[in-house]
C-alpha cells in the first residue's frame, strides 16, 4: 500500500458516507486561504469524531486545538440541543478564522472559542468551577499532551470520553532511539494513559490521506 491507494480509499469512505457538504467545504476553503496549516482531520475522521461523541450523548465538549474549525463544526453538530463545546486556541489568527466558519456553520451560540495557551486557558476553567466535559478531543501541541491530559482528568467526570489525535508519528513513536520533542511528548502522554489508574485506554493506528498516524481513546472510569 502507498499514499496514493490511502488517499484513493479515503476518497471512498468519504464519497459513500460522508457525502459533501457545503459548509465544511467551506470551512476548510476559508482556511487554506487565511494560510493555515493543512493538518486538520480527515473528512471521515471527522465524521468518526462526530459519531463517538453522538453515540456517547456528549452534552459538553472541550476540544483543545481548534485550528481552522473543521473539527469543531463536526464535534459541535453532534451536540443536543441543548449541548455546549468549548474550543481552545492558541493562535489569535486561528481563532479568527474558527469563529469565522462557525459563525458560518449557524453553531456560534453552541460553541465558545477561546484564545491563549491551552494550559492557562484549562486552568482559567477549572478556576471557574466549570461542570465536567463529557468528551474531550485533543489536538493541539504535542510536546504539551501529557499536561493536558492531567488537566483534562480535573474537568472530566466518570464516564468522560477523551480522544487524543497524531499519536503514532508515522510509527516514530515505537523507535526508543527517536528524540524528536513531538514524539517524546507522546510517549511521555502515551505512558500516562498506561499507568493512571482512573481511566481505560487503547489505541489505533490509522491510514489514509492525512498518512500514518492513529487517535487513543480513554474511558475515565472513576474520579479520586
Amino acid at each position: 500500500m502507498n499514499q496514493q491507494q490511502w488517499d484513493s480509499l479515503d476518497r471512498y469512505f468519504s464519497d459513500r458516507l460522508v457525502r459533501s457538504d457545503a459548509v465544511l467545504a467551506q470551512a476548510l476553503d476559508a482556511s487554506a486561504k487565511a494560510g493555515l496549516p493543512a493538518i486538520n482531520v480527515a473528512d471521515n475522521q471527522g465524521k468518526f469524531l462526530y459519531l463517538l461523541a453522538k453515540m456517547g450523548g456528549a452534552r459538553r465538549i472541550l476540544e483543545i486545538g481548534t485550528l481552522g474549525g473543521y473539527s469543531t463544526i463536526w464535534l459541535a453538530r453532534a451536540l443536543p440541543a441543548d449541548g455546549s463545546l468549548v474550543t481552545l486556541e492558541a493562535d489569535a489568527n486561528h481563532a479568527n478564522v474558527a469563529q469565522a466558519n462557525i459563525e458560518r456553520a449557524g453553531l456560534s451560540s453552541v460553541v465558545s472559542v477561546r484564545v491563549g495557551m491551552a494550559v492557562d486557558s484549562l486552568a482559567r476553567l477549572r478556576a471557574d468551577r466549570v461542570p465536567p466535559f463529557d468528551f474531550i478531543f485533543i489536538d493541539a501541541d504535542k510536546p504539551a499532551y501529557p499536561d493536558y491530559l492531567e488537566l483534562s482528568l480535573k474537568l472530566s467526570r466518570a464516564g468522560t470520553v477523551i480522544v487524543a489525535d497524531n499519536v503514532i508519528r508515522h510509527g516514530k513513536i515505537a523507535d526508543p532511539q527517536n528524540t524528536d520533542p513531538d514524539v517524546l511528548g507522546m510517549r511521555t502522554f502515551l505512558d500516562r494513559l498506561a499507568d493512571h489508574p482512573d481511566i481505560e485506554s487503547t489505541a489505533i493506528q490509522t491510514v489514509g490521506s492525512k498518512g500514518w498516524d492513529g487517535f487513543s481513546i480513554s474511558l475515565v472510569k472513576s474520579k479520586a
